[in-house]
């Protein structure tokens, strides 16, 4: 990893910061919730899009489920094929809340 600054001592890394989102994604065989990273000020549809090169997203924490809801694994890191998802939703907005934890 590299560090360079610049003349007034900003500091520029190959680091992207990034914030745990968690997330439902359903395929069609089976529902995932698990954490989901996303850079800080990026809306999900807007990450999901700019990653199109890569066949593969990572989600950490994974629980994969059955169509009955039965859990079927858990993992501290799944590489879920983006093809495979049909749906993708943020945990909070599951429960009827929207971005800042308010009821609609």
């Amino acid at each position: 990893m590299t560090t360079d600054y610049d003349d007034k001592g900003k500091f520029f890394t190959e680091i992207i910061p990034k914030e745990n989102v968690p997330v439902i994604i359903q395929t069609a065989t089976n529902r995932i919730e698990g954490l989901f990273h996303a850079r800080y000020d990026n809306r999900l549809k807007d990450e999901l899009n700019n990653q199109v090169d890569e066949q593969f997203m990572a989600i950490t924490d994974a629980v994969v489920y059955d169509a009955d809801g039965n859990e079927l694994y858990a993992s501290n890191f799944l590489a879920l094929n983006r093809e495979s998802i049909i749906w993708l939703i943020p945990q909070n907005e599951e429960d009827g809340e929207n971005d800042q934890g308010e009821q609609e």
